[in-house]
């Protein structure tokens, strides 16, 4: 019974920046691969960011690519979403996940939204 907890969205201006987080409970963290996806209003939940394994790059979005970055810290089964120079374009519903191969059950995300 893997629970997923998001924090850290908000309300932000264009050009500012904010920092999600992500803990995993109920399953033993160690390296899983994690990841972060979003779901705008209409729009397929799509991945954002992605950690990778070995001298692999993280995969970004190209949307993203340059402005978010993220990273892990397993002593505290967590996960983290750093957003440098948000557009209205990244307004949505962030979570977080396994992946490539999400468990079943989703949490209930943050909203994120930022204004022009």
């Amino acid at each position: 019974q893997v629970q997923l907890v998001e924090s850290g969205g908000g309300l932000v201006q264009a050009g500012g920046s904010l920092k999600l987080s992500c803990t995993v409970s109920g399953t033993i963290f160690g390296n899983r691969r994690m990841g972060w996806y979003r779901q705008a209003p209409g729009k397929q939940r799509e991945l954002v960011a992605a950690l990778t394994t070995g001298g692999t790059t993280d995969y970004y979005l190209d949307s993203v690519k340059g402005r978010f970055t993220i990273s892990r810290d397993n002593a505290k089964n967590q996960v983290y979403l750093q957003m440098n120079s948000l557009k209205p374009e990244d307004t949505a519903v962030y979570y977080c996940n396994r992946h490539p191969v999400p468990w079943l059950g989703w949490g209930g995300g943050t909203l994120v939204t930022v204004s022009s």
